[in-house]
């Protein structure tokens, strides 16, 4: 399988230039180092891999799944003409765009892909797959990296995982095709949530994001460095920071940090 349905599917847009590996280690060191042999010949590119052996996650967490079963992806956009305030936005606008795709799916804060647990679950959502974003200067050109890992088709969910993961064939009771998802995810990117990202007005992306979100509204918890704030979720701000309300009411504005959800939204 070399992911030829996707990139059929893909002619025309500005993320056709789809590749497709067996095994790697990391699909977003990959594309950093085509990216570099390709001396500015490209704007995008995007590599798939069936297997990943040193994934990462948010502050470099291991990330692995079984051959075969997930999709494990990496978008390289060129970003020169982005303000870079705006260029984290991107993993927002990828993420709502695979939530376009399976509206199964809803967005934690910041880069989680979660779905609804049983309603007397105390986590109250099990993670589906994650986002990483990285910026680099690669040549003469700025560049974002979303790395992107959804579990798709696992045969069976690792017992130390069963409380807070599970895969996209168990949320929707069938085999999932990973090349339709693939296209159908990178297609929504470029026709839909791309463009947002760069108008003057960003008040569509945040109102979207919104709706997707399963952080908005729920009581959470926010590891800090050092410390932690607890709070209500209530919103995020322009470009994408999470806004905290505690319980004196005083706002507070979360750019960075790791957030546990006290209360989930019902």
């Amino acid at each position: 399988m070399g992911f030829e349905r996707a990139k059929a599917l893909l002619q025309g847009t500005r993320v056709a230039d789809l590749r497709w590996v067996a095994s790697t280690g990391s699909t977003n060191t990959d594309v950093r180092d085509l990216v570099a042999l390709d001396a500015g010949r490209t704007e995008a590119l995007v590599l798939v891999a069936d297997h990943q052996t040193a994934g990462r996650g948010r502050r470099g967490r291991d990330w692995q799944a079984p051959p075969g079963t997930s999709l494990l992806m990496t978008i390289g956009l060129r970003v020169d003409r982005l303000e870079a305030a705006r260029r984290p936005l991107l993993a927002t606008a990828l993420a709502l765009a695979v939530h376009e795709v399976r509206p199964e799916l809803s967005v934690k804060w910041p880069n989680d892909l979660v779905v609804d647990a049983e309603d007397d679950d105390p986590l109250g959502y099990r993670k589906v797959g994650g986002l990483l974003a990285e910026s680099h200067r690669i040549g003469e050109g700025d560049w974002v990296l979303l790395g992107i890992g959804l579990n798709v088709n696992w045969p069976e969910v690792p017992e130390e995982l069963a409380r807070v993961a599970t895969s996209l064939d168990r949320v929707v009771g069938e085999e999932v095709d990973r090349e339709e998802l693939c296209a159908a995810i990178l297609r929504a990117l470029d026709t839909r949530w791309l463009d947002l990202v760069s108008r003057p007005d960003l008040s569509e992306l945040r109102t979207a994001y919104r709706s997707a979100s399963a952080t908005i509204g729920s009581e959470v918890r926010v590891e800090l460095p050092g410390s932690e704030l607890v709070g209500t979720a209530a919103g995020i701000t322009e470009l994408g920071a999470l806004e905290v309300l505690d319980a004196r009411g005083e706002r507070h504005v979360v750019s960075v940090g790791d957030v546990v959800h006290l209360r989930p939204v019902r």
